[in-house]
């Protein structure tokens, strides 16, 4: 490999991050730099509450396997806990509804969180840095602060009351430090382009980064303050849970589409849906398409229907549920419904009610041909932060399914589904594709998507990563607004219901890097504010 290539959708962290391949920190060191920022200067998007999983391929160390730092359901929890305060489901079928959003917002919306276990396992199984080094540039935008930018804004004051949700302005609103850190004094929201501090998660990340590892979280006072905030308010989870955390690896699912092996994650990760729409596409003349017509979108919608129905009935953690892996990913399977899309028949999604989630991603490629596709979250935001902590939890209770005997069923240190899919794409042996977004249940599509039109339409990154995209997670075809409004009159005139988003560049978050004789070149989603720097070995401080 001639060069090296990290891409986020936060800039301050991809520039983190790639300080670190520049000072000769390999693929992995740079991602947990970059991640460790993101959750200072996208607090709602991921941190140290939070969860995730990040594959790692390192070909001369004989590594290729997906770290899961999933967050847990606690001790506490039961498959009944919620079943007589169920309201509905988001149409796009990432959560569900609970009175009082009881599971959204406040202490029993979230699970015990992952993310810095994982990170410490990453670098200590995988990186080459020091643990205080990687951490230092998290606590400099904490205590210095940091711009507000434009979509970090948007997201905020987004209106999400009309899928029953809580807005993030409560969220925001929730605790004394969201109150004193993302408003003025007279209580309005800080603006884009203000200056956002946050001096007690600084201090959280110094204790953090002096300690030398995680233990402090899950062991030693962080433990304590964490334990203790959460049974004075009603809470779920407890010292037992954060002791017994674990985190866990795994081998990739593996799929194939136009003679490219797809590597991807396993259950509870999203990877496998995804691989499988690719494989029910792969039945289709993409190519011959023109991408955004009638057939295109059709076609599109036709196959992301039926990847969803299995993905909503099989999956779950498989430390409690069997999910068909082998069977979902045959090629019989996807022929199957292929089949089934050519005779004209249509899938129908059911949810008991017919968005954008709350995560964020890293790729990085680094000279020596590592890759990494990390891709973590808060779920949704909690609005849960502990006072002087200054990071805000997860509110994944919300995701699990209040009604027992399902695969997403509620259970005691369950993982609940993730929409991740961090993703690469081997062409022969190698590399070629390091993909990954954001975006909830819009994850998987938007990933295949951006693969299609690489493969299939040989786009260049930057086009692929920008390309119109579509979305099909319900019954309601859902468009960008560069799809033609033609389009979308032919398909409503064929019975199809469609919405448009009034986004120009909307659905998840492609954050892409594509190999091409040796170099890497990445591209993040302009629907974001991220960007995409390349290093090159010869050019390093």
């Amino acid at each position: 490999m001639r060069n090296a290539t990290i891409v986020a959708p936060q800039p301050e962290a991809v520039e983190a991050g790639a300080q670190v391949l520049e000072r000769g920190g390999n693929a992995i060191d740079a991602a947990l730099a970059c991640a460790f920022v993101q959750g200072v200067v996208d607090p709602q998007m991921s941190g140290i509450g939070g969860f995730g999983s990040m594959q790692v391929y390192m070909p001369k160390r004989g590594i290729h396997e997906i770290l899961e730092f999933y967050a847990h359901a606690s001790v506490a929890a039961t498959s009944d806990m919620w079943l007589d305060k169920l309201v509905g489901q988001s149409r796009d079928g990432f959560g569900f509804i609970l009175e009082d959003n009881l599971s959204e917002i406040g202490y029993q919306a979230c699970c015990t969180p992952g993310s810095l276990k994982g990170y410490e396992t990453a670098l200590r199984d995988y990186g080459t840095w020091d643990w205080a080094d990687l951490i230092e540039p998290a606590i400099r935008y904490a205590e210095q602060g940091f711009m507000v930018r434009p979509h970090m804004h948007w997201y905020w004051t987004k209106d999400q009351s009309g899928d029953g949700q809580t807005n993030t302005l409560e969220k925001l609103r929730f605790s004394a430090t969201g109150r004193r850190v993302y408003f003025h004094e007279d209580g309005s929201l800080l603006r884009v382009g203000e200056i956002l501090r946050n001096p007690d998660l600084g201090k959280t990340l110094r204790r953090i980064a002096e300690s030398g590892d995680a233990s402090i979280f899950y062991h030693g006072e962080i433990a304590e303050a964490i334990a203790d905030d959460f049974a004075v308010h009603g809470g779920l989870i407890g010292r037992e849970d954060l002791a017994q955390y674990a985190i866990s690896k795994a081998e990739p699912v593996w799929g194939s589409y136009r003679g490219r092996r797809i590597a991807s994650s396993p259950p509870p990760g999203s990877g496998f849906p995804m691989i499988e729409l690719l494989q029910i596409l792969e039945n289709f003349d993409l190519a011959a398409m023109r991408p955004g017509s009638v057939d295109y979108v059709r076609t599109l919608f036709e196959a992301m229907k039926r990847m969803t129905i299995d993905k909503e009935t099989y999956m779950g953690d498989p430390t409690y549920v069997d999910v068909p892996i082998e069977r979902l990913l045959s090629k019989a399977h996807a022929s199957a419904h292929a089949e089934s899309i050519r005779r004209g028949e249509r899938a129908y999604v059911e949810r008991l009610d017919d968005s954008q989630r709350d995560t964020t991603h890293i790729s990085v490629v680094d000279a020596e041909g590592n890759a990494v596709a990390l891709t973590h979250s808060l779920g949704s935001p909690s609005g849960v932060i502990t006072d002087g902590l200054g990071f805000m939890y997860n509110g994944l209770m919300a995701r699990f399914d209040p009604r027992p005997g399902r695969a997403a069923s509620i259970a005691p240190r369950k993982r609940r589904a993730s929409s991740a899919a961090p993703t690469i794409v081997f062409s022969g042996n190698e590399p070629e594709i390091v993909i990954g977004a954001p975006g909830g249940s819009y994850i998987a599509p938007t990933v295949a998507q951006g693969i299609i039109s690489m493969i299939d339409h040989n786009m260049d990154i930057h086009a692929a990563i920008a390309a119109p995209r579509i979305v099909g997670v319900s019954n309601t075809i859902d468009i960008c607004n560069r799809i033609r409004r033609s389009v979308s009159g032919t398909l409503r005139a064929e019975g199809y219901e469609v919405i448009r988003s009034p986004q120009t560049y909307a659905f998840a978050a492609l954050h892409g890097i594509h190999i091409r004789n040796g170099r890497s070149a990445g591209a993040a989603d302009p629907q974001r504010d991220g960007m995409a720097i390349s290093v090159d070995p010869l050019m390093r401080n």
